[in-house]
């Protein structure tokens, strides 16, 4: 695609939280990244309202291994309290994924400029990314780079396939979807030779309501966020 991207994130751990595990206060993390977990790194590297990001691919590098730590996390009634976490032991992923986009906000119409978006794009991803990159969870720090899909050598790299289970997808959010509510997309994933092929978010089948949601609209368009501000300066504009 004209406007694909394509990047290695890595770092000492990761935490992409099952959420079954989270009942007793302990976390466990699934083997493989979620699609909502990829979308959020993209979405630090380059975020516009104006965009949807899609992950195409992931293609994991290193040999799944967990790790278990002692945790003393904040206790809803005030002090600490003790709980196992799991986390990824050094994980390192490369990623295919580009961007659409978002129909459903028609108030950010005006800013439908597929090569500008795709040319900060870029150069947001050799800088690092614009916000903090994590794998999963807040204590998991990351870094982004660019990369050639499917250069180097994985470890699972002519491994055959590997059944996944029941995961989450993602979650789908009402200015995304048109629906004036949250929800969740699971899916069974399958992981051939290392590279788990995302279906996209309509395509899931497994879709439940969490709770009734309004998106936020910018119907002024006079009123630039931030980021717009930003990314007239990147255009060499005056704002």
């Amino acid at each position: 695609m004209r406007n694909a991207i394509e990047f290695i994130v890595y770092g000492d751990y990761a935490l992409f939280t099952d959420p079954l595990t989270k009942l007793g206060g302990e976390k466990l993390s699934y083997q493989v990244p979620t699609y909502q977990a990829l979308k959020g790194i993209l979405e630090s590297i380059y975020w516009k309202t104006a965009l949807l990001m899609v992950v195409d691919e992931v293609r994991i590098m290193n040999p799944i291994r967990m790790e278990s730590k002692g945790i003393r996390p904040m206790d809803y009634g005030g002090g600490n309290t003790l709980a196992n976490y799991t986390y990824l032991r050094d994980p390192k992923y490369q990623v295919r994924a580009h961007f659409e986009f978002n129909m459903n906000r028609t108030d950010m119409a005006y800013d439908r400029n597929e090569n500008k978006h795709h040319s900060i794009l870029r150069r947001s991803l050799k800088v690092g990314g614009r916000r903090d990159i994590f794998l999963g969870a807040r204590e998991c720090q990351a870094y982004v780079e660019p990369c050639i899909f499917g250069e180097e050598d994985g470890f699972y790299d002519d491994y055959g396939d590997i059944h996944l289970g029941s995961m989450v997808h993602g979650l789908n959010y009402p200015d995304e979807t048109g629906r004036d509510q949250l929800e969740i997309r699971l899916w069974n994933p399958v992981m051939k030779d290392g590279i788990i092929q995302f279906i996209r978010p309509e395509q899931c089948t497994q879709v439940r309501t969490i709770m009734d949601m309004e998106p936020k609209r910018f119907d002024d368009t006079s009123v630039l966020s931030a980021d717009d501000l930003l990314s007239q300066l990147e255009e060499g504009g005056s704002p």
